[in-house]
């Protein structure tokens, strides 16, 4: 899908540069952007590099640790239907947390890990679906809590920004608001399409009631 959307921007580029008379301008800017597009690659390595490790560093030294457990009461409220002290609750706390803190790359095992533990506690008796603790997981790892937005960061100061972190207040609101949201919808939704099994417990209490 990604290509077609850009075949359709560069098509559309060059039939509009053509109808207005300004091809030529089309061809220059497409040289100049492209070479501005490798001098920004560049310098991006060397500061995802510098940012990357410092971050490794803070990992080590437990800061990821120090914030799982912090957020561990939340995990806890958010994914009722799973072990408080399991490994599922475990690789989801990590995972939130290096998420948060920019460690993407350390993020996805967690990530990986945790979708895997939480298929094993899958309700649904052939795990064809996905349990709310799934879905749950899934919203909050898309809406991507950032509080330290490294990979923006590294970007802006690549572009010789001169203030790369002047992002960060603003990427802590946005994605604190869209995590909110999402953590609404998906509860939302648990309550108007129950789990099959859910569904079929609450009708065998029912009965017995």
């Amino acid at each position: 899908m990604i290509n077609y959307i850009w075949l359709f921007f560069i098509v559309s580029s060059v039939v509009i540069g053509f109808f207005t008379g300004r091809l030529q301008e089309v061809g220059d800017a497409a040289i100049e952007y492209a070479g501005l597009a490798v001098k920004i690659s560049l310098a991006l390595i060397g500061v995802m590099a510098l940012w990357l490790g410092v971050m490794r560093i803070a990992e080590e030294a437990g800061l990821v640790s120090l914030f799982a457990k912090l957020i561990k009461p939340i995990i806890k409220r958010l994914f009722p239907d799973i072990p408080p002290d399991g490994k599922a609750a475990v690789d989801i706390t990590m995972n939130v947390s290096a998420n948060a803190l920019g460690l993407n790359n350390a993020a996805t095992p967690f990530g990986l890990k945790a979708m895997k533990e939480l298929q094993k506690l899958n309700p649904n008796p052939d795990k064809s679906m996905a349990s709310d603790s799934m879905c749950t997981f899934l919203a909050i790892n898309t809406a991507g809590i950032q509080f330290i937005p490294a990979s923006v960061m590294a970007v802006l100061a690549a572009s010789d920004s001169s203030n790369p972190a002047e992002i960060v207040a603003p990427c802590i609101v946005t994605t604190s608001i869209v995590l909110v949201i999402a953590v609404i919808i998906v509860k939302i939704l648990e309550k108007l399409f129950p789990e099959p099994a859910k569904s079929l417990k609450a009708k065998e209490e029912n009965s017995d009631a």
